[in-house]
């Protein structure tokens, strides 16, 4: 069964087609994130606009990488939410409309759910991509961490999870860029501030890890904690401007404020999640979401568990179409397709 996968929830726009929930055979992907640098995060209405003008190329793009025509597509699967809701209608808007006229059954997609997917493509023919060699098997332990999530979730099966905790303010990832930019560094936050770390002591600050109840996380009082320290450490108080701090600290200051902050936060992570698989004893351990491709949290996470941890390939990380598609292709062996005429996007879909 080949699935055509469309993601569009925020700032990439991709299209992938994979086969039985495990061959990716052709994707494409355009970002806008370059647009988006100089502010800093991204703009709505920039990404929403730049969906429009590349959704059908890209689309046309992946059909054709993975030398599939129309009537070789047995099913359309799109993200419907978690994410911002001008790029979600332009996607979802996309796949109804593909639906519709070419008479195709389509099916609504959680983009936080298909992060975890993407740790169940083990085959293509595509280059450059370095595949896990087995899908993971149930009962299943899924660290979900990106720029606007992070959660930890028990799946029992396919479609079957709990929820065992999620952040109660910042994510992960969104912490990571506000830090960024704290020391001037570029979006997105997290490549650049691992990048620096490795100049830097991860044990020259001693950062705060929130003490949440549960499995629940809290990035603030740690970002916080980075603005704190940079102003004490030019002399300044707490109203001294963060966009002034870059100026005034040197590359030394820097590198060892990122590698604290990155210590701090990913023992956060692993901290709970070492907790859980213990506490649970799941056949898998998979990590998923852009925050996912750093290598030093799979270090980390690697040396605290006694499995072998299933991650994505680093370009199955970030926003992609492969992991919406391999959930589609479970979706339509389960559930009857989505009724059109009702289907909506939620931004603010969660687990």
């Amino acid at each position: 069964m080949k699935v055509l996968g469309i993601e569009s929830s925020c700032d990439e726009t991709a299209a992938a087609i994979v086969e039985d929930g495990n061959r990716l055979l052709g994707a494409a992907v355009a970002s806008s994130m370059d647009l988006h640098a100089k502010y800093g995060g991204v703009v709505p209405e920039i990404a929403a606009r730049s969906h429009i003008e590349v959704i059908i190329p890209v689309i046309e793009e992946a059909l054709e990488s993975s030398g599939c025509h129309w009537p070789d597509i047995d099913a359309i699967a799109v993200t419907y939410g978690a994410g911002l809701a001008g790029s979600l209608l332009i996607g979802l808007l996309t796949a109804k409309t593909l639906a519709i006229s070419l008479q195709k059954p389509l099916y609504k997609i959680n983009h936080v759910e298909a992060h975890v997917y993407a740790n169940f493509i083990t085959q293509t023919d595509a280059p450059d991509y370095k595949l896990p060699d087995r899908q993971p098997t149930f009962p299943m332990l899924a660290i979900i961490v990106s720029g606007g999530h992070s959660q930890l979730v028990l799946f029992r099966d396919h479609f079957q999870y709990d929820l065992l905790g999620q952040t109660q303010d910042d994510a992960i990832g969104e912490a990571f860029d506000k830090v960024a930019k704290i020391l001037g560094l570029p979006y997105p936050g997290g490549p650049s501030i691992e990048a620096l770390a490795k100049q830097g002591d991860p044990f020259a600050y001693k950062l705060p890890k929130a003490k949440m109840p549960g499995y629940d996380f809290s990035f603030s009082g740690p970002k916080t904690a980075v603005l704190r320290t940079a102003q004490a450490l030019i002399g300044e108080s707490y109203d001294f401007p963060s966009v002034k701090l870059p100026k005034r600290l040197n590359l030394a200051q820097k590198a060892d404020i990122a590698a604290s902050f990155q210590q701090s936060a990913f023992e956060t992570i692993v901290e709970r999640a070492k907790r859980a698989f213990f506490e649970f004893q799941p056949s898998s351990l998979v990590l998923a979401g852009g925050v996912a491709a750093s290598q030093s949290l799979r270090d980390m996470l690697g040396r605290a568990v006694p499995i072998a941890i299933h991650c994505p390939d680093i370009k199955l990380c970030t926003d992609n179409a492969a992991m919406v598609a391999c959930l589609g292709f479970f979706k339509a062996n389960s559930f009857a397709p989505d009724e059109l005429k009702t289907l909506d996007i939620e931004p603010n879909l969660s687990m």
